[in-house]
């Protein structure tokens, strides 16, 4: 059986019923859990209103900056050469850029501790447009990674 993986053509989801983005459908999917799309979709919206409030900005302008913010360019992925593993570091696809960074502000989101969730995303997602937090410092080293690897470049295949 071959180890190489086939491509998966991803499914287009619905977009939202209060934005009609995809981009908060897919949000809501990231952060929903054990099936509870109400309770997730209640947290993500309450929090885009919290976070366009402090920006002074449109709650979707807000979520698109963030995670534009977010997203890397580059990741570093093991290579097998040999008997050694290498960490090469690979250019990230428009999709998976986007799915990392929702994923990293979900994750940091849900560590902070002491208030609601709405609450902590909504402060994740200001940390990110502005350029801090724990979701950017995720990027850059994520990009530190991949730079310091830079010599094993020549095994991307």
């Amino acid at each position: 059986m071959s180890r190489k993986k086939r491509k998966i053509k991803a499914r287009k989801t619905q977009p939202d019923n209060r934005y009609s983005s995809e981009l908060v459908r897919r949000f809501i999917n990231k952060m929903m859990l054990e099936g509870k799309e109400s309770i997730a979709s209640r947290i993500m919206y309450r929090a885009m209103d919290m976070a366009a409030e402090k920006v002074k900005k449109p709650a979707l302008e807000v979520l698109n900056k963030a995670i534009e913010n977010v997203k890397p360019v580059l990741e570093v992925k093991p290579r097998r050469v040999g008997g050694a593993t290498y960490q090469v570091p690979v250019e990230v696809g428009e999709r998976r850029g986007v799915d990392l960074a929702m994923r990293w502000i979900i994750q940091f989101a849900r560590l902070r501790k002491g208030k609601p969730m709405f609450e902590r995303l909504a402060g994740e997602l200001i940390d990110a447009v502005n350029g801090e937090g724990s979701a950017i410092k995720k990027k850059q080293d994520t990009h530190k990674m991949a730079e310091s690897n830079r010599a094993f470049a020549h095994y991307r295949w």
